[in-house]
């Protein structure tokens, strides 16, 4: 059991990198002139981002702005996680929040997938928000990693390969 490989699967953003994406996004907002006067703003309270604006479209594209922001910087648009925009007195307003670690929903997507479509020898074992995937055969474990990237419910990322 000992001669087994390994890697994790894992789910991580980096913040220092969404708090610069959400700063560049308020400094444009604070600067473009079709924002001039509709009360576009965009707010990072904890774990969620509140975007504000006097009209849905706006609303829509302040989230744009800081989509853009967040590509810019290296981070997939997959692990945020934005609501509809809805009225919330005279303003509109969208919460949005980022994703980190594998629900387990999203979880058990992935170990059906590798059983299903994956080589015979790979084993994966959910581990809280994370995913150890083990096989005797280190070829085995590298096609198992060209699988998943074409995950498309989540942005993975694979760490401690043994």
């Amino acid at each position: 059991m000992a001669s087994d490989s390994t890697f994790d699967v894992v789910s991580k953003v980096d913040k220092q990198e969404v708090s610069n994406a959400l700063n560049q996004a308020q400094k444009e907002i604070a600067q473009r002139y079709d924002f001039k006067g509709v009360g576009a703003e965009i707010d990072f309270s904890g774990e969620n981002i509140l975007i504000k604006a006097n009209a849905e479209e706006r609303a829509k594209a302040v989230l744009d702005v800081f989509e853009s922001k967040l590509v810019k910087r290296g981070i997939s648009l997959k692990s945020l996680d934005a609501g509809e925009p809805f009225a919330s007195g005279k303003e509109y307003r969208i919460e949005a929040s980022i994703k980190e670690g594998i629900a387990q929903d999203v979880a058990k997507k992935i170990t059906k997938l590798i059983r299903e479509e994956g080589p015979k020898s790979v084993k994966a074992v959910i581990q809280g928000d994370e995913l150890r995937v083990s096989s005797k055969s280190r070829d085995d474990l590298q096609e198992t990693m060209q699988l998943l990237r074409g995950f498309e419910d989540a942005d993975l990322q694979f760490v401690n390969l043994r």
